[in-house]
């Protein structure tokens, strides 16, 4: 590929380097994982390049490849430690007692087994209705190695509610408890097993009757963000358990935007992103 020699987006760089190619192919080639700067793959269409990057392309005039395609999987970042996919809504993470065969485990798992690169090693999960940035190990050292310092993980969420907080930012800091019905709540006094949970957020943009606000996980309790901003009388869209009826997306609308994390092996930080999907952008812009 030729040298970046000025500031461009990747996408636009992209078209002029590998004209005659289409934009569609050119996009299917960021897609599918085909696309590495620096040495690490990326699939957003605006990454900022800089002169001096070095922008690698693996198609040899074939198609991407079809493990991940058939799959659906899109591959943000892998090296020999970890590897991070964007998880679509409606997928598991992993098996449950009512879906035991499609989950991103397993199609994960049915593509790096494809291609004799081993096995991934469950790092956290993401409930079946959010989308975003799903974390993988390579290797059960790097598994434990990340669950060890699962605190010093940076995880932002982007949420998409019914109406506006009264405050523009804040720090929402209570008790949550699950109770028989799985259904998660502020526990009482004297709530058993009832946990601290730390959420901070900022709307960043307001149109008509919905808001698109930043979460900064501090605590990772379950179903956290969705009760925390129930509570602030902003329930998020699609959520039939904390929510209303509103449900312009036609799915929740949670986003596990970015991860920032130290890497297992070197130490150095790691920052994953995930934009957000186009049904979630539509409705506050």
């Amino acid at each position: 590929m030729p040298p970046v020699t000025e500031e461009a987006p990747l996408l636009a760089w992209l078209l002029g380097a590998l004209a005659p190619l289409n934009r569609t192919r050119v996009k299917q080639l960021l897609k599918f994982g085909s696309v590495s700067v620096n040495g690490l793959p990326t699939t957003k269409h605006d990454h900022p390049l800089k002169p001096g990057d070095r922008v690698e392309v693996t198609r040899g005039g074939a198609a991407p490849d079809r493990t991940l395609e058939l799959a659906k999987i899109v591959i943000l970042f892998e090296d020999d430690a970890l590897i991070a996919i964007d998880k679509p809504a409606g997928l598991l993470t992993v098996a449950t007692e009512t879906e035991r065969t499609d989950t991103a485990f397993a199609r994960l798992l049915t593509h790096l087994a494809t291609r004799n690169r081993g096995r991934p090693f469950v790092v956290h999960r993401l409930d079946r209705d959010t989308s975003g940035v799903l974390l993988f190990a390579r290797t059960a050292e790097a598994r434990d190695a990340l669950q060890s310092q699962w605190d010093a993980v940076t995880k932002t969420y982007l949420a998409v509610v019914e109406g506006r907080p009264r405050q523009a930012e804040g720090e929402i800091d209570n008790v949550l408890v699950e109770g028989d019905d799985y259904r998660v709540r502020i526990a009482r006094d004297g709530d058993a097993n009832a946990k601290r949970a730390i959420s901070r957020y900022r709307v960043l943009k307001t149109k008509e009757r919905f808001s698109l606000i930043e979460v900064e996980l501090i605590t990772g309790r379950k179903h956290q963000i969705r009760v925390h901003m129930n509570g602030l009388a902003c329930p998020i869209i699609g959520d039939p358990i904390y929510g209303k009826a509103a449900n312009p997306a036609k799915r929740l609308g949670l986003h596990a935007a970015r991860l920032s994390l130290p890497h297992p092996i070197t130490g150095e930080r790691v920052e994953l992103e995930s934009p957000l999907p186009y049904a979630l952008k539509r409705i506050c812009e």
